[in-house]
């Protein structure tokens, strides 16, 4: 069960695993993830409509069709 803050979200947390990490140590590396995170989901764009049935099970099963090759050569 996760607690959450006044804002609602979940607040952070941070494990030092390694080392003597000092506040400002994390804050910075607090500050950086973040940043990162905010310029990725602001670039992050979804798409409109889900995909349909059709479109996810549909797959490549052969070469697409050569359009320069005529019926022509077919010598049965």
């Amino acid at each position: 069960m996760s607690r959450e803050d006044a804002d609602g979200a979940t607040p952070l947390r941070v494990d030092v695993l390694r080392g003597n990490a000092t506040p400002e140590e994390l804050a910075a590396v607090i500050a950086v993830v973040t940043e990162s995170y905010v310029s990725e989901a602001s670039t992050a764009v979804a798409e409109d409509r889900p995909a349909s049935g059709w479109m996810v099970s549909a797959r490549g099963l052969r070469e697409p069709l050569r359009r320069d090759v005529g019926w022509g050569r077919f010598r049965g």
